[in-house]
């Protein structure tokens, strides 16, 4: 194959766009239009002709674009070049020869600069103008040559002055203008605050703003695994730049050579539909042959690489090929609660929701073969469909380092293309300590759901999007003891069913049809959920009640799953907006309603600037059976605890300080040292609370995260039930003191051990 010169082009069009694709793979140079002379004169040459092009991408190993705006501001520059070259300086001063001694010289010093410097450094020609300028007319003022030289000097002047004046009204110059103050002739750094790529590695299809905004403001750092985040606050913008440097981006040449041969060989492998049924046994596969490719090309190659350096490589290989490319670099950070692309995509970037910082845009761009890309992946994935008959996907993916929901919308509901929306979920299962740490509650709260818990309660937890109803649920599955079978339901799987069976739960997961989706061969929700009272015995736990499972789920509430908790998550902002769209919406009979126990509301809560949000659980309600009608106008909601903005915090209502909750005696019914004594119970809710908190303050104190997470707290629990079990044998009753201690004792001697 020929390879092709330094410098040579070709004309793509897609679309609207004109890009000229600018070969520098034979160039000796660095492509790069702000930081080398050469780059920049190759570009100019070629737009003076080609005066359609909106975008220029030049390739060298990597892919660097230059947006439309830029692309305008390098035409601007093309023709001005020919403007000057072919009219005003084409002919020179020669029409006059008394002139020619006074003026020869000047004039090829004036091309020079035109011809030689305008095209490769626009900035250095209007400076070296501007001192030429200066010079010749100074020299005129003070007469230093005889009448007939000033003669021709005032018209070498005229068109010095002239020229100088095209070139000030450039849009280069124009924008430049004002840094030309800290200004070193030679020096490029200048065009960094014009002109900024987008970089493609060759084995990539997501391009990356790489170069640091130059008005941003930098207000935080940090790494993600190999990855440099950087956030900064940018001018007359209220998002922020959510910026990051993935690995990809920072190898050398020879890596990268390694990585797109090795992506062109693993290509030729295609996974069968059945693999992916195990997303990640398809990832171990590709990360084991992967490894052989690697050290088989590095070898070829005469280039040695050590285990971390292949370790890097390979992770990066199969992210590109089985995985989703930029969007796990983006999904590994915890920080990140939602990942929005939207159509067209390869025009605007990723956004997302950052913990800390709200909406933040990033520095990631999809391209629609990305888009593509991604949507055949999780039509296989996940079995359904994405097309015209059925333009929504909704379904979840499994990474290394997270898992998320993503949600696909293409033609005709999205007339641009595809856009996805991603909700990350934690890798590992919240926690009632952890959401303490968080503040998404307090440790009273974390009591009484415990409480609630063991007594097989059923409970909705409400909110409205993003509000955190499926981490909550998936925190109080936790609470469940182990002893006991579980029962999961979802259209798309989100609860942590994989982490609770390693952590040897007796749980079952069931995938039911999407209320969205039409013509597959999935189970829909309602005989999903009638299906569970075949299983035997088991706690329910719906992801979310959307459609007409809601029947069934109270059917099921009524006839089957009583002796056991039942909990799913609802759209809802309140107990009556709960309630409303049970019986309005969804159509359960109002007596139906009435096996609803308690209904946890979580909304979040934004900072005075609305730039923050945090995620509180706002209510905890008990729904009583004594009413008809409306259970708001019959008193029907009883709240347990109430937010208050003031403190950022639940407080506990005056029923419940004065044990007036039908549903908490109604569990303590059930337990002989508790029934008629709400003292005792309150009492044993005190004692969760003090258990939840004290894992909380240990596990500061110790600096161990780990406490605070599922593993910890499924011993934490059992360990509480055998205490309890215990003490109520030794002394005869529920002594919490005692209870404590000896848990207290066992906390520590086990933080001791880890």
């Amino acid at each position: 194959m020929v390879e092709k010169a330094c410098g040579s082009y070709e004309i793509v069009r897609e679309g609207e766009d004109t890009i000229v694709n600018i070969n520098c793979e034979a160039c000796s140079f660095f492509p790069s239009i702000e930081d080398n002379a050469r780059t920049m004169a190759i570009v100019v040459d070629i737009l003076t002709q080609v005066t359609s092009a909106t975008k220029i991408i030049l390739t060298q190993k990597r892919e660097y674009e230059y947006d439309v705006n830029q692309t305008q501001i390098l035409l601007d520059l093309a023709k001005i070049y020919k403007q000057l070259i072919r009219h005003k300086l084409a002919y020179g001063l020669l029409s006059e020869d008394a002139c020619r001694r006074y003026v020869d010289a000047r004039y090829g010093e004036l091309h020079d600069v035109i011809f030689n410097l305008l095209k490769s450094d626009p900035v250095a020609s209007y400076v070296e103008l501007l001192k030429i300028s200066e010079r010749e007319n100074n020299l005129i003022k003070t007469k230093a040559i005889p009448e007939e030289g000033a003669y021709c000097l005032q018209k070498y002047y005229r068109l010095l002055e002239d020229v100088v004046g095209i070139i000030q009204n450039s849009k280069i110059i124009t924008l430049l203008k004002p840094y030309l103050a800290d200004y070193q002739y030679g020096d490029r750094e200048i065009y960094k605050n014009t002109f900024a790529p987008m970089i493609k590695p060759d084995f990539m299809f997501t391009k990356l703003m790489a170069s640091y905004p130059r008005a941003g403001e930098e207000i935080d750092n940090y790494s993600v695994n190999e990855t440099e985040v950087t956030v900064f606050q940018l001018p007359e913008n209220v998002q922020y730049l959510y910026h990051i440097v993935p690995p990809e981006f920072k190898l050398t040449e020879e890596k990268y050579e390694i990585l797109d041969a090795a992506r062109k060989l693993m290509a030729e492998y295609k996974p069968k539909k059945g693999e992916f049924v195990d997303p990640e046994r398809v990832r171990q596969v590709f990360y084991t042959i992967g490894g052989d490719l690697l050290d088989e090309l590095s070898a070829y190659r005469g280039i040695r690489l050590r285990q971390k350096e292949k370790e890097e490589l390979n992770d990066i290989l199969v992210r590109y090929t089985v995985g989703f490319g930029l969007i796990e670099v983006l999904l590994a950070d915890e920080n990140i609660q939602d990942v929005t692309i939207n159509s067209p995509t390869g025009v605007t970037p990723a956004f997302i929701v950052h913990s800390q910082y709200g909406n933040c845009m990033t520095n990631v761009i999809p391209t629609f073969k990305e888009a593509e890309s991604w949507a055949s992946k999780l039509r296989i994935i996940s079995g359904r469909p994405l097309d015209e008959a059925n333009p929504i996907l909704d379904t979840e993916i499994i990474l290394p380092n997270a898992r998320a929901r993503v949600a696909a919308i293409t033609s005709p509901l999205n007339p641009t293309g595809i856009a996805y929306a991603l909700r990350r979920h934690r890798d590992r299962p919240w926690t009632l300590p952890l959401f303490i740490k968080k503040k998404m509650l307090n440790p009273l709260a974390a009591g009484i759901i415990s409480f609630l818990i063991d007594g097989n309660r059923t409970l909705l937890v409400a909110g409205t999007r993003s509000a955190g109803k499926t981490s909550l649920l998936g925190s109080l599955m936790i609470e469940i003891m182990r002893k006991g079978r579980v029962v999961t339901i979802e259209d798309t799987l989100e609860l942590p069913v994989s982490a609770l069976r390693k952590l040897n739960y007796n749980i079952q997961s069931m995938k039911v049809a999407s209320a969205l989706t039409r013509g597959t061969n999935e189970v829909s929700a309602d005989e999903g959920i009638r299906s569970t009272l075949r299983l035997g015995d088991s706690s329910l736990i719906i992801g979310e009640i959307r459609s007409i499972e809601a029947k069934a789920l109270y059917e099921a509430m009524r006839i089957g799953a009583l002796a056991n908790v039942v909990a799913g998550t609802i759209h809802g902002d309140s107990p009556y907006g709960v309630f409303d769209r049970v019986v309005n919406d969804l159509e359960v009979p109002r007596t139906s309603f009435k096996a609803t126990d308690i209904i946890i509301v979580a909304n979040p809560r934004s900072s005075p600037s609305g730039l923050e949000k945090w995620k509180r659980v706002t209510q905890i309600t008990e729904v009583r059976k004594q009413w008809e009608e409306d259970p708001l106008r019959e008193k029907g909601f009883v709240d347990l605890m109430t937010y208050d903005p003031k403190i950022d915090a639940l407080v506990p209502s005056s029923d419940l300080l004065n044990g007036d909750s039908d549903v908490l005696k109604s569990i303590a019914g059930s337990v002989k040292e508790w029934a008629g004594n709400w003292e005792a119970v309150w009492d044993n809710i005190n004692l969760r609370a003090k258990i939840k908190e004290t894992i909380v303050q240990v596990a500061d104190k110790s600096k161990m995260p780990e406490l605070l997470e599922a593993d910890f707290c499924v011993l934490s629990n059992d360990e509480f039930h055998k205490i309890s079990d215990r003490v109520k044998e030794e002394v005869g009753s529920m002594d919490s003191k005692k209870i404590f201690f000896y848990w207290n004792e066992w906390l520590k001697k086990t933080v001791k051990k880890m």
